[in-house]
C-alpha cells in the first residue's frame, strides 16, 4: 500500500515538473535568463483559467441593458418597474447601442452625422450633470449619460415607424411630438427624483431642448 501511494506521489510531481519544463522550455532564452536570476516565476502559466466570453471581458450584460429599456419604454407606475435601477446602476455600451441605432437612422447617407449625434450626446449629458450637480442632486456623469442614452429609445421607435406615414405630414408631426414627450417624461422619471423632484422644471427644460435637437437632426432641419 505504501509502495503504491508512494508511486503514485511520484507520478504526479514528475508530470508537474515536466508541465513547469516544457512551460520553461517554452520560453527560451528569456526563460533561461529570468530562471538563473530567481525571476521565472514571471513566465508560469496557469493552464486551469479558461478564458472569459468577450462580452464578459467588456462587461456587457444583455439581461441588464433589456431590463433599462422596458423601464424606458413603460415608466409608467403601472408597469411595477424598478425604474431607479437605471440610474443607481448606469453602464456605457447600453446607452452607447441605443444612441449609434439612432444615429445610423438618422444619417441620410452622411456618416458624419454618427459622430455629431455621439458628441451632442456626451456633451449635452455633461450640461445636464453640470445643472444637477448646481441644483443639489447627488448624481454621477455616468448615471445621466445613461439616462439620456437610453432614453433616446422612445425616438428610435418613432423614427422607424415615421416612414410608414410618411405622405401624411400631420401624423409625422404628431409621432415627433409623442416621440419628444415620451423621452423627456421618461428621463424626469429616472432623472428627478429624491433632492431634484421640487426643481424638476428646471432641469427638464435643457433635456426638452436636448431631444427636441437630437429629434431635429433626423429631420435634417
Amino acid at each position: 500500500m505504501r509502495n503504491l501511494t508512494y508511486n503514485s506521489a511520484k507520478t504526479i510531481a514528475e508530470g508537474n515538473l515536466s508541465n513547469l519544463t516544457s512551460i520553461r522550455h517554452r520560453s527560451g532564452r528569456a526563460g533561461r535568463f529570468l530562471d538563473e536570476h530567481g525571476f521565472g516565476w514571471l513566465l508560469e502559466v496557469n493552464d486551469d483559467e479558461e478564458p472569459k466570453p468577450l462580452f464578459e471581458e467588456l462587461d456587457v450584460d444583455f439581461k441588464d441593458i433589456y431590463y433599462k429599456v422596458r423601464c424606458v419604454l413603460l415608466p409608467l407606475p403601472y408597469f411595477r418597474l424598478k425604474l431607479s435601477i437605471v440610474r443607481d446602476s448606469p453602464d456605457f455600451w447600453g446607452p452607447l447601442i441605443v444612441v449609434l441605432i439612432y444615429a445610423l437612422l438618422s444619417i441620410y447617407g452622411q456618416l458624419s452625422v454618427i459622430s455629431w449625434i455621439l458628441t451632442i450626446w456626451l456633451i449635452g449629458s455633461f450640461c445636464i450633470f453640470f445643472l444637477a450637480r448646481a441644483l443639489g442632486g447627488e448624481v454621477g456623469y455616468s448615471q445621466v449619460l445613461g439616462i439620456v442614452g437610453y432614453c433616446l429609445i422612445p425616438l428610435v421607435v418613432v423614427v422607424i415607424l415615421m416612414p410608414m406615414f410618411s405622405r401624411i405630414k400631420l401624423i409625422t408631426y404628431i409621432l415627433g411630438f409623442f416621440g419628444i414627450l415620451w423621452s423627456v417624461y421618461s428621463a424626469a422619471m429616472l432623472l428627478c427624483v429624491d433632492e431634484l423632484q421640487e426643481k424638476r422644471s428646471l432641469l427638464l427644460y435643457p433635456v426638452c431642448l436636448l431631444y427636441i435637437y437630437f429629434f431635429s437632426l433626423y429631420l435634417g432641419v
